[in-house]
């Protein structure tokens, strides 16, 4: 079951920024916890960051910290996923998912309920 909604996906080329963006097709965030995950094809579902919507500084992946940036618009109740300088990595799929008991486990996908359907990113060389 669809609950959120990623959308900005796309191509890019290496080097280059995008921004994703996730919205709560039902209503607001509210006090629940929002995170970003990416799949490459035959690995498995990786954590990018993940927020607090209302509360807290975002939560980094180590290896992404500085290219990552997450942040909350709360007129138009969306989170944000900034990137730069992405690397030639060919597809991935981005996922923005949001739990109500996530609490300190942000970076277990098993925490999450409410799933988007995932946006997907191409980088070329």
């Amino acid at each position: 079951q669809v609950q959120l909604e990623e959308s900005g996906g796309g191509l890019v080329q290496a080097g280059g920024s995008l921004r994703l963006s996730c919205a709560a097709p039902g209503g607001v965030f509210n006090s629940l916890t929002i995170g970003w995950f990416r799949q490459t094809p035959g690995k498995e579902r990786e954590f990018v960051g993940a927020v607090i919507w209302d509360a807290g500084n975002p939560y980094y992946a180590d290896i992404l910290k500085g290219r990552v940036t997450i942040s909350r618009d709360y007129v138009q109740n969306k989170v944000h996923l900034q990137m730069n300088s992405l690397k030639p990595e060919g597809t991935d799929v981005y996922y923005c998912a949001a739990g109500s008991q996530v609490l300190g486990a942000m970076r277990d996908s098993s925490m999450y309920v409410y799933w988007g359907q995932g946006t997907q990113i191409t980088v070329s060389s």
